[in-house]
């Protein structure tokens, strides 16, 4: 997707979902007062970093109870709003943000951790030659349901067979999977 098509889709996905943005930041800040904004270091285009923006859906201070939890339905660092947010997407809207100022792009490779690319063997930097995405080929094929090597293969693949049809069949693609809440975790 070119910059100017990622600005102007951002904008307007940012002005038509404001009003579901409000009602999830009172949803969060009603259930234990901490902030609504979850901002968490990722890793773009070229192993640059940025800061990522979600709407919290984890208790205040999630990261120190450690992470030898599953993200799941079961745990228990999730909050009551943020189970719902989660299942909805509705946690990742703050991310057309993160495309606006150019962060990242409406579709992508999701942007990895720190951590994770780390421990990338040298033919997964690949995934870095190109700016993340919000969406993917991984979201359209099952999200949370796909493992790790298959993730990995979807994005290379994404990388290899870029067209701007691509980008557009992924974006129509991702509205009724989003709105399913299916494989959202």
């Amino acid at each position: 997707m070119n910059r100017t098509a990622d600005v102007l889709l951002s904008s307007i996905g940012l002005a038509v979902t404001s009003p579901l943005i409000g009602a999830a930041a009172i949803a969060v800040k009603l259930e234990d007062g901490g902030p609504v904004l979850y901002r968490q270091r990722r890793v773009g285009k070229d192993g640059d970093e940025f800061e990522l923006l979600k709407i919290r859906t984890m208790v205040v201070g999630a990261e120190r109870l450690g992470s030898g939890y599953a993200v799941d339905r079961g745990d228990p660092r999730i909050t009551r709003a943020g189970r719902l947010l989660r299942r909805l997407s509705i946690d990742e809207l703050p991310q057309l943000w993160n495309v606006i100022v150019g962060d990242m792009s409406l579709v992508g490779p999701r942007p990895p951790l720190p951590e994770e690319v780390s421990r990338y063997e040298p033919w997964q930097r690949r995934r870095l030659s190109m700016k993340p995405g919000l969406t993917c080929l991984w979201q359209v094929s099952g999200r949370s349901e796909v493992d790790f090597d298959r993730w990995m293969a979807l994005d290379l693949k994404y990388i290899d067979t870029w067209t701007p049809f691509l980008d557009f069949k992924i974006l129509m693609l991702t509205v009724p999977i989003v709105l399913t809440g299916k494989g959202a975790r």
